[in-house]
């Protein structure tokens, strides 16, 4: 039996996929299709980690003479966690209540910059430090609120970490009631889509109609409510998502397949980077400005821009892994 049969054989014995394989190894999907349909040859290092992870010796490997498994003492495998149907059920609900707090966490960062508005579009009755200074301590308390449940949120998660960040596998009947639940979901998530993808597209008209004016007080008043739509779409897309990622994070569905989750940390990595650098920006311009009536055209740019810093991502990443 040659090298490649070995392989395959080991991996269907041991219930894998090419693709949970292939993290396993820390190499792409391809690379095992290779050594399966006896393309390519694992170098040495590659062997001696495939001896490690299937337990048997690298006679047993390389020497085509030997046709039964050769183990090795101590084969080096890794403990899977195992999801339970109560562990299962208490993660969904906890991600359900979490979907609300992140959702209105995400709105009040977006709409924190509105009482800054308002107040500088009322110098007239106030003065210009008081109106600026008034409006700099309500965004920052809102960030704060905002901040306070994010890392809430996080801290309370934590029993359940390990299903983003850990291979595991579910127990008997936890998929059949995550499917079920998926699918008596899926109207709803498909519903709270299509609202928030239309508030976020109509929710420039207030501003829009507020430029027909020459009016100052009544131009922040519609861009105010332009972030408010915008505000709703967001959480909305967030209260959608997070439920349904919980979901498919159980199945191993969609972004939550096992060759993607790598490329999923990355762009995390990446995202988080990119909206600290745009914050530290959009404060450092306003605070050397003091244009804080302006400045927040940074935001819908930042926005475009990130969709392309994305589709480079993960073209980047999948170039990587391919190889």
């Amino acid at each position: 039996m040659i090298l490649a049969d070995k392989i395959m054989n080991l991996r269907k014995k041991n219930g894998w996929s090419q693709e949970e394989l292939a993290e396993k190894m820390q190499v792409s999907r391809q690379a095992v299709s290779k050594w399966e349909g006896a393309q390519t040859v694992p170098d040495l290092e590659k062997i001696l980690a495939l001896s490690r992870l299937f337990g048997v010796t690298t006679d047993y490997l390389l020497k085509d003479e030997i046709e039964d498994e050769e183990l090795t003492d101590e084969p080096d495998r890794v403990p899977v966690k195992r999801v339970s149907l109560t562990l299962a059920n208490e993660f969904l609900e906890w991600r359900k209540q979490a979907a609300k707090r992140i959702a209105a966490a995400t709105l009040l960062c977006i709409v924190a910059v509105i009482p800054l508005l308002l107040l500088a579009a009322a110098t007239e009755t106030l003065p210009e430090n008081v109106a600026a200074g008034a409006g700099l301590v309500i965004l920052l308390v809102l960030v704060a609120a905002a901040v306070a449940v994010f890392v809430s949120c996080g801290f309370k998660n934590a029993p359940f970490e390990f299903i983003d960040r850990e291979p595991f596998e579910t127990e008997y009947g936890v998929d059949g009631m995550v499917k079920e639940k998926q699918k008596a979901y899926r109207p709803a998530y498909a519903k709270t889509n299509i609202l928030a993808a239309c508030l976020c597209v109509l929710s420039p008209i207030p501003l829009f109609a507020g430029l027909v004016t020459e009016k100052e007080p009544f131009i922040v008043v519609m861009l105010t409510l332009t972030l408010l739509l915008a505000g709703i779409g967001a959480a909305l897309f967030v209260l959608a998502g997070v439920r349904w990622a919980s979901m498919q994070k159980l199945l191993k569905e969609g972004d939550y397949e096992r060759r993607k989750q790598r490329r999923n940390r990355i762009k995390e990595t990446v995202s988080t980077v990119y909206w600290l650098s745009a914050a530290a920006v959009y404060l450092g311009w306003s605070f050397w400005t003091r244009a804080w009536e302006s400045t927040w055209i940074l935001w819908p740019v930042a926005g475009i821009l990130f969709a392309v810093v994305m589709c480079l991502c993960n073209l980047l990443v999948k170039e990587k892994q391919d190889r």
